[in-house]
């Protein structure tokens, strides 16, 4: 366990944080709670990556607290009527074929794809997404149906890399 790993668990503890936050009618402070999580997101990578400490376990632990961030999030906005249902099920479904397909090849001994850029420029743009929306901007719902989009195709890339990282590599 290393400083980077803590942050990523501190992710972990932020998610019930942010729910009771924001359905006890503190949206925008439990928007401040999305907004520290994404920083320890960036301070942990950071750490990791300059101190030389990244992990199989970070690996695999980073992207799945930002997904599971991101499920309360999207279950919060959609229980709150914020966005409609089919965004939700959209971004859902995004992000639980990301955590299933990850966690499946991670256990069958496939190499796992650390984040890049299109993933941390993905979750950036979801965080305005989620900013528009909290301050029910105008065009707020448009623009998170072109992040959707954006995601779908940083997914694809994801994918991609995956196939040809593993190209050769056996299963357990």
């Amino acid at each position: 366990m290393n400083i980077p790993n803590m942050l990523t668990f501190s992710r972990f503890v932020l998610i019930p944080v942010y729910l009771v936050l924001f359905f006890n009618g503190h949206i925008r402070i439990s928007f401040v709670i999305l907004l520290v999580a994404g920083l320890t997101d960036i301070l942990d990578g950071y750490i990791a990556r300059t101190r030389k400490l990244i992990t199989p376990m970070g690996v695999m632990l980073d992207p799945l607290a930002d997904k599971c961030m991101m499920i309360a999030v999207i279950l919060s906005l959609l229980i709150s009527q914020m966005i409609p249902w089919q965004a939700a099920a959209a971004m859902f479904i995004r992000d639980a074929g990301m955590i299933i397909g990850s966690a499946f090849f991670h256990f069958r001994g496939k190499l796992t794809v650390p984040a890049n850029v299109m993933g941390k420029l993905t979750t950036v743009l979801y965080y305005f997404a989620i900013l528009f929306i909290v301050f029910e901007l105008n065009f707020a719902i448009t623009y998170l149906w072109f992040v959707i989009g954006v995601s779908f195709l940083t997914s694809f890339i994801y994918i991609f890399q995956f196939l040809l990282l593993n190209r050769g590599v056996r299963a357990k």
